[in-house]
């Protein structure tokens, strides 16, 4: 009896190494599942993969138009639905008038790899923005002066984290590159092996697709998903026209009750 439980024991361990290897090869685990199956299988390598984006890149002239928009209107416009989590920051104030604002490169790291961002950058075009998933973790950095440099110079226009960053003092030099992250520490990665480029990612939470707009200023950042960047632009341009009658209205002595139409209070 004690050999035919040992046996089926052993059956079904073999049985559920499979199912783990099955699960983590299509992808159907979520990160924190994908690491206790790692955990309990032997750390398992892989290249870094780079898929490519079967939709074509919005028109540049539309991206502009959203230049034009607060972050904060465009999360009104959008309902509050894709605003990143608010613990995502600038590394410092943006410049009067300045926003982050280009297509999403998304990149996806695991633990302490940043395979993902070398890539990312690699692919990346002038103007587009390079958005991180590093599993809003305090440590290691997963980019810093270097990668940041190399972005920079090829006209990648900014950064968004959900993790940490190093080489502050530099990064805050360069207006040009606004850096929005979750956390500082001087502790560098140490692998680059592993992860995605160009999948679609969830941000902190907030679903983010390869083309998708980022915009980002100092209240924070907001999603455009592509397919409704088109829709959405002229209602959110005709509120950025709104808000400056209504700041008029205000300077000129109108209340609040009289500019908004609140209803009277009983």
């Amino acid at each position: 009896m004690r050999q035919l439980a040992a046996s089926r024991s052993t059956r079904e361990e073999k049985s559920q190494r499979a199912e783990l290897f099955r699960l983590a090869a299509t992808r159907k685990l979520w990160h924190g599942e994908h690491q206790a199956a790692q955990a309990a299988l032997g750390r398992m390598e892989m290249a870094t993969r780079v898929l490519q984006p079967t939709a074509p890149r919005l028109d540049q002239k539309l991206v502009d138009r959203w230049a034009q928009v607060p972050s904060s209107v465009a999360a009104d416009i959008l309902a509050g639905l894709t605003v990143v989590d608010a613990a995502i920051r600038p590394l410092k104030p943006l410049s009067a008038g300045t926003r982050l604002v280009g297509l999403a490169v998304t990149a996806l790291c695991e633990g302490t790899d940043y395979g993902p961002v070398h890539h990312a950058i690699a692919v990346a075009q002038a103007g587009d923005v390079v958005v991180v998933e590093a599993g809003a973790r305090s440590s290691p950095a997963i980019i810093g002066e270097l990668l940041s440099g190399s972005a920079r110079l090829k006209g990648v226009r900014g950064l968004v984290v959900n993790g940490a960053v190093r080489d502050v003092a530099t990064l805050r030099e360069w207006d040009d590159f606004p850096v929005f992250t979750r956390h500082i520490t001087p502790r560098g990665p140490s692998s680059y092996d592993r992860g995605v480029v160009n999948d679609v990612i969830a941000l902190a939470g907030v679903k983010v697709a390869p083309g998708d707009i980022v915009l980002g200023d100092d209240d924070g950042v907001v999603i455009v998903p592509r397919e409704e960047a088109a829709a959405k632009i002229d209602a959110a341009l005709a509120r950025v026209a709104a808000e400056i009658g209504w700041e008029k209205e205000l300077l000129s002595g109108r209340s609040t009750l009289d500019v908004f139409n609140i209803p009277p209070a009983v």
